[in-house]
C-alpha cells in the first residue's frame, strides 16, 4: 500500500438515501477508521479546530490511542468542522483514489446527518438556513432588521444571544430594502458592442441568496463588467443553492433545492447562456455539491458544465476575447482572501488573476480561512473558536495593510473585517470589505 498520493483528489456520490449511511455502527466504525488514520498523520493540525479537539481526544485518552476514546465524545470534533473541504483538497495525502478513501468533510456531513434522524437538530442554526424566508421578511423591513442586528445595539444583540444564542459580539449580514432582481428590473443593462466579445458571450447571473438579499451592489457591480466586457447578461433568482441546508445535514431539502433551481436555470443554458455564480459557496454547490448529493440527475451534471464563478468567467473572457481598454489602477493595492470555497473548486486563485489584468496596481493573496463556516461563526458555542481561527488571515490583512481587501465569499469577508478591527483596532481595518468584482467595476470606472 501506498504512503500517501500525488494524485488530484477524486470525490465519490454520497450514498445519503442508503440506509447505512446513517447506520450508528456501521457510522462509529467509519469513524474510528478514518480517526485512527488522521490521529498517525497529523498533517492537519493547523487547518481548522475539529482536527486539535481529535489529537486532544487521542492524546489525553488512558491509552493515548483511538481505542481509548469514547465514541460519544466524538460530537465536538463535528460540531467544529465547518465543511471548507480544505483538508480534502489541499492536505490529506489519503483522499481517493488511494486505498485508505478518505473524506473527512463527507464524513462530519454523515455524522450530522445521522444526529438529524435521530432528531438531535440545532434549532436557532435550521431557523438561519431558511434564507428566503428570513430575506423576504428582513427586505421588507430592513431598517428595523438592520436596527436589531447592529452590534452597537447591545439592547437587542443580548436578546438574542438568550433567547436564539446568537453572540452578540457577531458581526450579522445588513439587508438591503431593494433586492438585486430588483435592482436589475429598474434599471436595464447596456451591453458595450465595442468590447472584443461582444455577439459571442451570454450570461445568467445566478443572484445567490446573499447577494440578492443583503449585497445587491456586488450583483450591479458583476452585471456592470460583464455588460462593459460585451456580454449579454440576464438576471435569475429562482432560490437558494442549499448551502445552508447542506450545513445542516438536511441533504433531501438540498437535493430539492438543487431540483427547484435546476429547472429554472436550465432552459437558459439550453438558449446558450453561461451560469454565473457570484458567490464561491454556491457555486462550489452547482459545480460540485449538487452532482454528487444526486448523482442519477443528468441534468445537474449538465448545469454544472455550464456553471462559472464570476472572476474565473472575466479571467476566461480576458484570455479567450480579451477585455476592451479604459482600466484605471486601484490606488492603495490590494489584499485578496481566498475563500474556502473558492479554492474547493479547483479553479486557482481566479479572484487575484483577475485583479492582476488592473495596470499598476499591487496584488497579495491570503490564503487562510477566514473561520465563519456560515451559522459557525454566528453562534454563541462557536464564535470564539471561529474567531481564533481566521485570526491568521485577519493578521495577514493587516500586516499588507493594502488599502482594499476582497474576498469571494461575503460571509468571510465580514468575518475578516472583524477579525482585523479585533487585533489592530477601527483605525487600520478597512471601512469595507469588497467582492473582487466590485473593485474591477471601480476600475473601469463603472461603480464609485
Amino acid at each position: 500500500m501506498r504512503e500517501g498520493s500525488l494524485e488530484a483528489p477524486k470525490r465519490h456520490p454520497l450514498n445519503w438515501q442508503d440506509p447505512d449511511f446513517t447506520d450508528a455502527a456501521k457510522l462509529d466504525e467509519e469513524m474510528r477508521r478514518v480517526f485512527d488514520i488522521c490521529h498517525g498523520c497529523r498533517r492537519c493540525f493547523n487547518l481548522c479546530d475539529s482536527f486539535p479537539r481529535l489529537f486532544d481526544l487521542v492524546d489525553n485518552s488512558p491509552t493515548e490511542e483511538l481505542d481509548g476514546v469514547k465514541s460519544e465524545d466524538f460530537s465536538p470534533v463535528v460540531e467544529a468542522c465547518t465543511l471548507c473541504d480544505m483538508c480534502f483538497m489541499t492536505k490529506c495525502p489519503y483522499v481517493p483514489p488511494h486505498e485508505f478513501n478518505l473524506d473527512f468533510p463527507h464524513l462530519m456531513l454523515r455524522y450530522r446527518a445521522a444526529e438529524a434522524k435521530a432528531g438531535k437538530t440545532h434549532f436557532v442554526a435550521g431557523q438561519l438556513a431558511e434564507m428566503d424566508r428570513n430575506g423576504t421578511i428582513a427586505t421588507a423591513v430592513a431598517p428595523i432588521a438592520n436596527w436589531g442586528s447592529d452590534t452597537k445595539n447591545k439592547f437587542t444583540r443580548k436578546i438574542a444571544e438568550s433567547v436564539a444564542g446568537i453572540d452578540a459580539r457577531a458581526e450579522l449580514p445588513k439587508f438591503n430594502s431593494r433586492t438585486f432582481v430588483m435592482a436589475d428590473r429598474r434599471d436595464p443593462a447596456v451591453v458595450n458592442q465595442a468590447a472584443p466579445a461582444y455577439g459571442r458571450r451570454k450570461a445568467l447571473i445566478f443572484a445567490t441568496c446573499f447577494v440578492n438579499y443583503n449585497r445587491p451592489p456586488t450583483g450591479m457591480a458583476a452585471r456592470a463588467v460583464l455588460n462593459h466586457l460585451g456580454v449579454e447578461t440576464q438576471v435569475g433568482y429562482p432560490g437558494c443553492c442549499g448551502m445552508p441546508f447542506l450545513e445542516q445535514a438536511d441533504l433531501a431539502r438540498v437535493a430539492a433545492q438543487a431540483e427547484k433551481v435546476s429547472k429554472a436555470l436550465l432552459p437558459f443554458v439550453d438558449q446558450g447562456y453561461d451560469i454565473i455564480a457570484l458567490t464561491a459557496s454556491c457555486g462550489l454547490m452547482l459545480k460540485f455539491e449538487w452532482p454528487l448529493i444526486s448523482p442519477a440527475n443528468e441534468e445537474l451534471k449538465r448545469l454544472a458544465k455550464a456553471t462559472y464563478d464570476i472572476d474565473e468567467y472575466v479571467v476566461d473572457i480576458a484570455k479567450k476575447e480579451g477585455l476592451p481598454p479604459g482600466m484605471k489602477p486601484i490606488d492603495g493595492g490590494v489584499s485578496v482572501h481566498l475563500a474556502c470555497h473558492a479554492r474547493a473548486q479547483n479553479i486557482g486563485p481566479k479572484a487575484a488573476e483577475m485583479l492582476r489584468l488592473v495596470p499598476e496596481t499591487k496584488v497579495d493573496v491570503i490564503e487562510r480561512c477566514s473561520g465563519h463556516g456560515g451559522t459557525f461563526g454566528v453562534l454563541k458555542p462557536t464564535h470564539e473558536v471561529a474567531m481564533k481561527i481566521g485570526k491568521p488571515a485577519a493578521r495577514t490583512a493587516n500586516s499588507q495593510a493594502h488599502a482594499h481587501v476582497v474576498s469571494d465569499c461575503p460571509l468571510a469577508a465580514k468575518h475578516l473585517k472583524q477579525g482585523m478591527r479585533a487585533l489592530d483596532g477601527e483605525a487600520k481595518a478597512p471601512s469595507d470589505i469588497a467582492h473582487p468584482i466590485e473593485l474591477m467595476a471601480r476600475a473601469y470606472g463603472l461603480a464609485e
